[in-house]
């Protein structure tokens, strides 16, 4: 089962395999234009949905996390999983910005950008 964090529905943190899946959904409030900066504070339920990891790797099966944040739930959806990260005691994860990416930009360039899964898994 997909843990979800929407606007209106939170799915059970149920664990149903040896791994969880949790998706952060914003309601695309905020506009592709003003992406690239935490502009709602989500805190209170990244960290109940910290906590529920926590739990099911403490109590249950389950050896990892993957955990997924759209830019509308709170703005920038890398920079909400760096947040959650140091929820779970985690590093944050760091990108760099392509400079042919930079150029190519629809909406105003941020600091950092992800190149690849790997980068941001490290």
């Amino acid at each position: 089962m997909v843990w979800s964090q929407l606007a209106e529905i939170q799915t059970p943190p149920y664990a149903t395999t040896d791994f969880v899946y949790l998706r952060f959904i914003g309601d695309r409030g905020i506009h592709e234009k003003d992406f690239g900066r935490i502009q709602i504070d989500r805190i209170d339920d990244m960290q109940g949905w910290a906590n529920n990891v926590k739990n099911v790797q403490e109590d249950g099966p389950v050896k990892q996390a993957i955990v997924a944040a759209n830019n509308h739930y709170a703005g920038f959806g890398p920079g909400t999983v760096n947040v959650f990260r140091n929820m779970l005691g985690l590093s944050e994860a760091k990108w760099e910005e392509r400079e042919e990416e930079q150029q190519e930009a629809q909406y105003q360039p941020h600091d950092v950008k992800q190149r690849s899964l790997a980068d941001f898994m490290s």
